[in-house]
């Protein structure tokens, strides 16, 4: 008797070493591609008077950039998506803007497509352009290798959503209804323009819908032991001005906030060609609508 309770005892000890060990190797590993991806810019903001805190659960807003980076040129951010997060509401607000959308781009003294901002200045001057567009400040900003984000959803086990009409693409086709996609497949998904009468604004539902999955599928717990693949994909392909320790933050406190996600969206069609090129003419009345939308969920002054 005593000899099988001295045995337990050991496996016991054993398993919560091998439990104590696996956590650690994640931690270990989290901490370097935290260290990789971590690249700060300077947050001095005019359109905030005080500073945040993730910690102290204020609310804050990030710029999402899917930026097409080629050999030999910085690329340009072929998606552009402001996420609104409220902790007190629970609540989440996300907002595409159109790449062609014609702005003030900041610094230049010039107007051109609003996607151009990062080709001219890096995420810096694309944070101070989609700034002074929507009257919002941007706290943070997380900056995804377009070529690269097949990786990480691969690293995810692809991802699941609600394709809201039947598409071909090539050799690629989606159904309508709920499919499961790979990462190859929700990368050609979610570029996908001509094919659909909605042009752009029907591109940017989808990747909308794509990266709410994402989050999905990695809050799931069972992603953890892919953790080493995800890792990778991140490190290789993403960059953020996030600290570590705010991450861990919205990863414990944040997690109700995906459940309910409100997806914004500009409702004009105005567009048109000045010299050669197309441009889309954001309505100002509506402008000033959506940022009043993301000021009130910010809990600033609209």
């Amino acid at each position: 008797m005593f000899k099988k309770r001295r045995l337990l005892i050991f496996f016991g000890i054993g398993i919560l070493l091998i439990g104590i060990g696996y956590v650690l190797d994640i931690l270990i590993k989290a901490n370097d591609t935290l260290d990789a991806i971590h690249e700060p810019i300077q947050r001095d903001s005019a359109k905030r008077e005080e500073e945040i805190s993730v910690k102290e659960r204020d609310p804050f807003s990030v710029l999402l950039l899917g930026v097409d980076e080629r050999p030999n040129d910085v690329g340009r951010s072929d998606t552009m998506i402001v996420v609104t997060v409220n902790p007190k509401e629970k609540s989440m607000k996300m907002l595409s803007i159109p790449r062609d959308t014609y702005v003030d781009i900041y610094g230049r003294g010039e107007k051109d497509k609003i996607n151009h901002s990062y080709a001219f200045g890096g995420v810096e001057m694309a944070v101070k352009t989609v700034e002074n567009f929507l009257d919002i400040p941007i706290d943070y900003y997380v900056k995804v290798n377009m070529e690269g984000f097949k990786d990480i959803i691969d690293a995810l086990d692809g991802v699941t959503v609600e394709n809201d009409m039947e598409l071909t693409h090539g050799n690629y086709h989606f159904p309508k209804g709920k499919i499961e996609l790979t990462g190859k497949e929700a990368l050609v998904f979610s570029r996908i323009r001509s094919e659909d009468p909605r042009g752009d604004f029907g591109r940017q539902i989808r990747q909308k819908q794509i990266i709410e999955a994402m989050i999905n599928k990695a809050a799931n717990i069972s992603t953890l032991w892919k953790y080493n693949d995800i890792f990778k994909a991140l490190g290789d392909n993403v960059k953020t001005n996030f600290t570590f320790s705010e991450i861990v933050e919205l990863q414990k406190t944040y997690s109700d906030v995906r459940k309910n996600i409100e997806q914004l969206r500009f409702e004009g069609r105005d567009g048109g060609f000045i010299g050669d090129y197309w441009y889309y003419f954001a309505n100002t009345e509506e402008v000033q609508a959506l940022s009043h939308q993301l000021k009130e969920h910010l809990g600033l002054q609209a």
